[in-house]
C-alpha cells in the first residue's frame, strides 16, 4: 500500500475549530510536524480539509 508523507506548514493558530481538529487526527501539531500515513480515502478526505495548512508527499 501506498504511503503519505504529511507534513504541517502552518500553523493552526486563527482557523476553524473542525481544521483544528483534523490537524489533531492526523497526529500533526505545529509547523514542521511530520507524519506518515498509509494513502486511503479517509486520510485523503482529512488532507483535502486542511490543505492549505499541510504538504503531502507520496510515498513508494
Amino acid at each position: 500500500m501506498k504511503k503519505l508523507r504529511i507534513k504541517q506548514t502552518k500553523s493552526i493558530n486563527d482557523t476553524l475549530k473542525n481544521h483544528k481538529l483534523t490537524i489533531k487526527a492526523l497526529g500533526l501539531g505545529r509547523p514542521n510536524y511530520v507524519v506518515e500515513h498509509n494513502d486511503t480515502p479517509a486520510i485523503r478526505g482529512m488532507i483535502r480539509t486542511v490543505q492549505h495548512l499541510v504538504e503531502v508527499t507520496e510515498l513508494a
